[in-house]
């Protein structure tokens, strides 16, 4: 079995080939959670947009989930408010927490920046507990970064 940092280089490295020439900000969203889902497998991955004052749901790969977050609310919520990336150990332990799905065990979530503008944050759900740690935040704030250059 590949490691984690093994698996995110090929993620970054497939991610520059994809961006390349692309600056369709919906296409690039799509294509990084397909990826992102296609190497790691995760239960759910995607986007929550910033519009007016809530999040709501962008491109994504995984079972339905919840269309809108409010400023504040949940993970995803608390991440664009505090504007901070969360990792959650246990999401039923996260005072607040939103269950869109029952099989969510654990859950990173990082904001998606441009010209220091909050757009959305990036979302993904584990059934595994615990399952993300600094190795995962600190490959995706990287791997944000260059998908928002790419818009």
């Amino acid at each position: 079995m590949e490691s984690k940092e093994t698996l995110y280089k090929r993620f970054n490295q497939q991610l520059e080939a994809l961006l390349q020439g692309e600056e369709d900000m919906i296409a690039n969203l799509a294509n990084f959670s397909a990826l992102y889902y296609e190497i790691f497998s995760p239960h759910w991955v995607g986007f929550y947009l910033v519009k007016k004052n809530e999040l709501v749901l962008g491109p994504f790969q995984g079972p339905v989930a919840c269309t809108r977050i409010a400023f504040g609310k949940g993970v995803c919520g608390v991440a664009w408010k505090e504007n901070m990336p969360q990792i959650v150990d246990n999401v039923h332990e996260f005072e607040g927490h939103i269950a869109c799905s029952a099989q969510s065990n654990s859950e990173i979530v990082l904001p998606l920046y441009k010209n220091q503008d909050v757009l959305g944050v990036f979302d993904i759900d584990s059934t595994k507990f615990a399952h993300f740690d600094g190795v995962d935040n600190a490959y995706l704030e990287k791997a944000l970064t260059l998908l928002a250059e790419s818009f």
